[in-house]
């Protein structure tokens, strides 16, 4: 798959430097040229001889050997690479980054480079959030520098948080995506719904009910279905993401509202993707002051909210394409099935929020797409992927019903 594409991989000083002899071989199989670069600190973590045994190349470092006077390394690395990965890339090296240090043979190669760098950060959840930090990522992103978001989960210094350098798969799917990738119209023209986020019902004007819904995966879908030519129109819960370009966002709130904005567009929709995280209940009674505390426990009385995939299913036409998703804690593909049939649809796309890298919040996703012919287990992939891979099987099953 990359064949005669040349890779630099900037490894930091991170225990998450272990994962990238993985990426290198990783990358390697698939036919590609992998140079390795090692900060002094990196090479406290993972030796210089395990990146030569997997790539066959010379693993760089600040004493590397001048074999070849003319051949300037931080010169030529980053101007004859097709890409150039920092990961895992350290507060420190991104300090440097945004402001024009180059001491090393690492910074040296990334301020020299013209090939697209990719950024993956890894450290200490509190690191990665200090403002510092992030005012230095957002410089970076700023001028051109494409960053890997870290994973959320148990670091090293025994803190749970954001700051994991993500999977190696995640990686290699960044650099794949950045190398190889061409995007086909296969959308072109076509209408297409998607639902993301989650909804909120209030229980006054203070407190309302919602759930850990963050909107990626639907965003990612309605991010790629435009990219690939699709007319997308985007439902969503109040999220924290930017509406992706060339898509025409629709803002909610309670499901009541979302409710009312599908089913209002459905019938011009040539397929709908409903990745949202309803509320299937709703509090009865909404106050209109703020509930006051009382001695004693509270009982609030709930009422179900419209089903809208149920809604969509009774209603679809013969040649228009509708997949709902089920996030579940058991019986994932059991449970999933019977939502197939019980709210007639064509697709069920079914992950379980008990995986660790599957559940709200991640970059990630597993999912296990789900017709009536059969089951398609995607695997653990980033949401951009999972999203192109749904979109793939949604297409098919659109132009089938045309015939």
């Amino acid at each position: 798959m990359l064949t005669g594409k040349k890779v630099v991989l900037g490894v930091s000083g991170s225990i998450a430097a272990y994962k990238m002899a993985n990426v290198a071989s990783m990358l390697k199989k698939l036919h590609c040229d992998v140079h390795v670069i090692l900060t002094e600190n990196a090479s406290q973590f993972i030796t210089p001889i395990t990146f030569e045994t997997l790539t066959k190349n010379p693993c760089l470092m600040d004493d590397f050997a001048r074999t070849n006077p003319v051949d300037i390394h931080h010169i030529t690395l980053g101007q004859t690479a097709d890409l150039l990965m920092i990961a895992p890339a350290s507060a420190n090296v991104i300090g440097k980054m945004a402001n024009g240090i180059a001491d090393d043979l690492l910074t040296s190669t990334i301020i020299a480079a013209t090939c697209p760098v990719l950024v993956a950060p890894a450290m200490n959840a509190y690191m990665y959030q200090n403002p510092i930090v992030q005012d230095n990522i957002c410089r970076l992103k700023g001028f051109g520098y494409a960053f890997i978001e870290p994973a959320v989960g148990h670091l090293a210094c025994d803190v749970d948080g954001i700051g994991k350098l993500p999977e190696e798969s995640v990686l290699v799917d960044a650099i794949i995506k950045k190398l190889t990738k061409k995007r086909t119209q296969d959308f072109a023209d076509r209408h297409i719904l998607v639902t993301a986020g989650p909804t909120r019902e209030s229980l006054d004007p203070v407190r309302f009910i919602t759930n850990h819904s963050t909107g990626k995966m639907g965003y990612a879908i309605a991010e790629q279905a435009a990219k690939r030519g699709a007319k997308v129109t985007l439902v969503t819960g109040p999220v924290k993401i930017e509406v992706p370009k060339g898509v025409t966002a629709v803002s909610i709130t309670t499901a009541k509202e979302m409710y009312q904005e599908v089913i209002e567009r459905a019938k011009t929709q040539d397929m709908i993707i409903k990745a949202a995280a309803v509320a299937d209940y709703r509090p009865k009674q909404v106050n209109t002051e703020k509930t006051k505390k009382k001695d004693g426990d509270l009982v609030i009385e709930l009422e179900r909210t419209k089903d809208i995939l149920a809604e969509l299913g009774s209603r679809k036409s013969e040649k228009q394409c509708i997949c709902g998703f089920s996030m579940e804690t058991e019986n994932v593909l059991e449970n999933s099935r019977k939502k197939l049939v019980k709210k007639n649809v064509d697709m069920i796309a079914a992950n379980s929020i008990r995986e660790s890298g599957a559940g709200f919040g991640v970059d990630t996703n597993h999912l296990v797409l789900i017709t009536k012919d059969g089951e398609d287990d995607l695997g653990m992939l980033s949401k951009e992927d999972c999203a192109d891979a749904l979109l793939d099987r949604v297409l098919k099953i659109w132009k089938n019903k045309q015939k």
